[in-house]
């Protein structure tokens, strides 16, 4: 293994086989991104928000020559300045660390960060917290987590076996908003418990709900609780909420996209703080 280099110092790679770039090739996989704490962010936009969000990289690769002027150029100094380590890489080694589809010429390595569930001191009376029942789908996830952060919802709880949320397609459908969100890990009885310390409202959806989403008068603080794609909520789940309502719905369908559903009850609790 070649020597570690210095902090923020530039390096070119042209070699596939470069260390730093099997690592960064290598957080594709979850087992990696569990091991290792790490995970990618693609496109300069989205390291923009990492950047005003107070995040660091750990490692920035980007297309030989692309770095030199503009927003690019910041990034650079941003990660240099940050001790990030620098790879100004070959079109052949960036093919192989973005994403196939429209790939971007800069993409960087951070550390995960796992927030807890917070305690009911530290819940704002006008807060909204999401948690989200085992969804599987990571670009749902994504949207869901860029949706809570146009919305301006405390934070995600994951409940249960959840999708990763630092994985390449949920970080890239959240739109940089994965910097923004506080996310927290729970398994079923750990959020049970928690949400009995809970001393606003708990809404969860169903069909049969006989309430109509857009009729419901929610408390503050609101933990909205969503549940996985196809099955929803769990009769376990359904039953520490204090509210219980549905999305009418005149087609042929019985059910909407998961990410869709949450936009539509996080916009309605939020409605009366989202105008204008």
């Amino acid at each position: 293994m070649p020597p570690s280099p210095k902090r923020g110092e530039l390096r070119a790679i042209t070699s596939l086989q470069n260390e730093r770039v099997k690592l960064m090739r290598s957080l594709e996989m979850r087992k990696v991104r569990r091991e290792t704490g790490l995970f990618v962010a693609e496109g300069a936009s989205v390291l923009v928000t990492a950047r005003d969000a107070g995040w660091v990289p750990k490692t920035l690769a980007f297309l030989t020559g692309s770095a030199q002027t503009g927003v690019a150029r910041a990034l650079l100094e941003w990660a240099q300045a940050a001790g990030a380590e620098c790879l100004e890489v070959s079109a052949a080694v960036l093919a192989k660390l973005a994403a196939k589809d429209n790939p971007q010429t800069m993409l960087a390595s951070f550390e995960q960060r796992w927030a807890n569930g917070p305690g009911p001191a530290a819940v704002a009376d006008s807060a909204v917290w999401l948690a989200l029942e085992a969804v599987r789908d990571p670009g749902n996830l994504g949207t869901i987590v860029r949706t809570s952060d146009a919305v301006g919802a405390a934070g995600v709880i994951l409940v249960g076996n959840c999708v990763d949320p630092y994985a390449r397609e949920a970080v890239r459908a959240s739109m940089g908003s994965i910097f923004n969100v506080p996310v927290v890990r729970m398994a079923p009885d750990q959020f049970r418990t928690w949400s009995r310390t809970w001393r606003g409202e708990i809404v969860g959806t169903q069909p049969a709900a006989r309430e109509d989403f857009r009729k419901a008068a929610y408390r503050a603080p609101t933990l909205l609780l969503m549940g996985s794609e196809g099955p929803g909520l769990s009769p376990e789940l359904a039953a520490v909420c204090t509210r219980l309502v549905t999305i009418p719905m005149a087609g042929r369908l019985d059910s909407l996209n998961l990410a869709v559903a949450t936009a539509l009850v996080l916009y309605e609790i939020r409605r009366e703080r989202l105008e204008t």
